[in-house]
């Protein structure tokens, strides 16, 4: 059984300083009302292209949120995966993705992909993808560590830090665009889980070449969050990581 959400918004203060990671963290919301999150930034719709969401790297540094609806997702994927929009012909879109970028080694393969792969469905309407806003905590779904191999190591052992043998993995790697894997590739967004993304070769050109995503459930960053002294966060290992390099961030 997954424990209850907290009322508040962890303080993520502490896991960011032992990260030394100067960015900010990207939250994912599902909220009644965009007004709240601004200044807000859209991507187009299917009118006009659209945009890739991670298009939008640059105004996510610089505290900008991203808004999208059913009717401006930007790219089909993103339209797929975060809204459920379908825009294109199922077989056109797995011969896309099988004959035009080789992404299976057979159509079949690509085809029980498409046909199970999962989407998030909205509960307001409203997605929003920006920097965290501590008053909306309730509206957040999942939130993204943009970082480098060091850091994605500190968060992956962290991930671990309450695991018990035998209990489901709490880290994945699954194969979905990258803006799947900001929320749609989770199967209980309520259990403690995360996903190494930015892992889609089409969406990578648009981020630094040394960084990934890991991105985790609204319980496991309450869980990364509570990582005291206690904590590998404060023991040899990661001290002797840091004197090696010099530094992590």
């Amino acid at each position: 059984m997954s424990a209850p959400r907290a009322q508040r918004q962890p303080d993520p203060e502490a896991l960011l300083a032992a990260l030394e990671l100067k960015r900010p963290l990207i939250g994912l919301y599902d909220a009644p009302d965009p007004a709240p999150f601004a200044p807000l930034v859209e991507p187009g719709d299917r009118r006009d292209g659209g945009r890739c969401i991670f298009d939008f790297w640059e105004p996510w540094l610089e505290g900008k949120t991203l808004h999208l609806t059913s009717e401006r997702f930007g790219c089909g994927g993103a339209g797929r995966a975060l809204c459920g929009v379908v825009t294109r012909d199922r077989d056109d879109y797995i011969d896309f993705l099988w004959g035009d970028e080789g992404l299976r080694a057979s159509r079949e393969l690509m085809a029980g992909w498409f046909d199970n792969s999962p989407v998030y469905r909205s509960e307001h309407g409203h997605i929003l993808i920006g920097p965290l806003k501590t008053g909306l905590f309730r509206y957040l779904r999942s939130v993204t560590f943009w970082v480098n191999p060091d850091q994605l190591s500190v968060l992956q052992i962290g991930a671990y830090y309450h695991h018990a043998w035998g209990d489901p993995p709490p880290v994945g790697a699954p194969f979905s665009s990258g803006c799947g894997q900001l929320v749609a590739t989770f199967d209980d967004l309520e259990r403690p889980q995360a996903v190494i993304g930015a892992t889609d070769v089409a969406m990578r050109d648009q981020i630094p070449r040394d960084v990934l995503a890991f991105t985790a459930t609204v319980p496991m960053f309450e869980r990364l969050c509570a990582l005291d002294e206690a904590s590998f966060l404060h023991k040899p290992f990661l001290r002797d990581l840091r004197a090696a390099r010099g530094g992590i961030g």
